[in-house]
C-alpha cells in the first residue's frame, strides 16, 4: 500500500532512501539491476543502452588504469562491475545513502570476486568519508539531483579530488522556460511529476548555464554541460513501447504508471525535463 500511495497520491512525498527502498530491485533490464534510463544513440536494449550511459561517463571522465574512482550514488554496483572489467581502474570506492542497495551491490561485489578492488560504503555524498585529494576522478550515473544539495556535492567533490582529477555526472535537470501558457504549463507539470515523486530538492532546480556556474564558482576548469536529452528520452518511450516484456518487469504499481505515461506522446511527457553529461577538471 505504501508503493500505491506514493505513486497516486500527489501530496505523497519521500525521501530518497524511501523511493528507492520502495523500488527495490525491480528493475527492468534482463541482464542486471540498473535503474538509469540509458543512452539509446546504438543501444537495441535496455541492458546495452544502461551500459552505454554508464561507459559514456567512464570515458568522458577519462577513466582508465592507474585511476582511483570515486562512484557517489552507485545504485546497485552495476557500472562499478562494469568499469572495472571495461575501464580498468585500479580501485573503485563507492558512496551510497540507501542500505537496503549497499547490502545487495556489496554481494555481487564479492560474488563477482572483485572485493579488493570495489569498496563500496554507506555514506553521504554532501559529506564524504573520504580524505582531502584522494582519487582521481568523481562520478556520479543518474543520482545528483537527489544530493541536498547538488552544490554541497560539487564542494565535496573539488576536496576529495587530487588536482588534475575529473568531475563526470550523468544529471537530470529542469528545462530552460518556454513561451506560450499551455506549453509552459506542460512542462511545468512534467518536471513537478519527477521531481516531486523523486525526491529532487527545490534548490537543484536549476537550468544548464546556472549547473556551469555553481561548477566554476568552486573553482572548476574545462566545463562542460552539454544537453543529451534526446538521446535518452525519446528513444526510451519508444523502446518502450514496444516491449511491453520490459515494462512487466517492473513493480506493478509502476507498471501502471508507466503504461499510463506510455499512452502520451514522449514530447509532452519529458517536456519540463532536461538530460545533461557534465564534466569538469580541478586545475593544477
Amino acid at each position: 500500500m505504501g508503493y500505491l500511495n506514493w505513486v497516486v497520491n500527489p501530496f505523497q512525498r519521500l525521501g530518497v532512501v524511501g523511493v528507492y527502498d520502495l523500488l527495490s530491485t525491480g528493475s527492468p533490464t534482463e541482464q542486471g539491476l540498473y535503474l538509469n534510463l540509458g543512452y539509446w544513440p546504438d543501444a537495441t536494449n535496455l541492458d546495452s543502452a544502461c551500459d552505454a550511459l554508464a561507459m559514456l561517463v567512464a570515458d568522458r571522465a577519462g577513466m582508465g588504469p592507474g585511476d582511483r574512482v570515486l562512484d557517489v550514488g552507485y545504485g546497485f554496483g552495476d557500472q562499478d562491475l562494469l568499469w572495472a572489467r571495461e575501464s580498468g581502474p585500479e580501485h573503485i570506492i563507492g558512496l551510497n545513502v540507501t542500505a537496503s542497495q549497499v547490502t545487495v551491490a556489496r554481494q555481487r561485489i564479492e560474488k563477482a570476486g572483485l572485493a579488493d578492488r570495489i569498496d563500496l560504503r554507506q555514506g553521504s555524498a554532501t559529506q564524504m568519508p573520504i580524505p582531502d585529494a584522494s582519487v582521481d576522478k568523481v562520478v556520479a550515473v543518474e543520482c545528483a539531483f537527489h544530493f541536498d544539495t547538488r552544490e554541497a556535492f560539487f564542494r565535496e567533490a573539488w576536496r576529495v579530488l587530487r588536482p588534475g582529477g575529473r568531475l563526470v555526472t550523468a544529471d537530470i535537470l529542469p528545462m530552460p522556460r518556454v513561451s506560450g501558457g499551455w506549453a509552459r504549463l506542460r512542462q511545468r507539470l512534467s518536471w513537478w511529476m519527477v521531481a516531486s515523486k523523486f525526491a529532487i530538492p527545490e534548490a537543484n532546480a536549476y537550468t544548464r548555464p546556472t549547473y556551469h556556474s555553481l561548477l566554476a564558482l568552486r573553482g572548476f576548469e574545462e566545463i562542460r554541460v552539454e544537453s543529451i536529452r534526446d538521446q535518452v528520452y525519446a528513444p526510451l518511450h519508444a523502446y518502450l513501447q514496444q516491449h511491453p516484456q520490459t515494462v512487466r518487469r517492473l513493480h506493478p504499481v509502476a507498471r501502471l504508471a508507466a503504461r499510463f505515461a506510455l499512452r502520451f506522446d514522449a514530447r509532452g511527457v519529458y517536456s519540463g525535463l532536461d538530460y545533461v553529461l557534465a564534466s569538469a577538471t580541478k586545475p593544477g
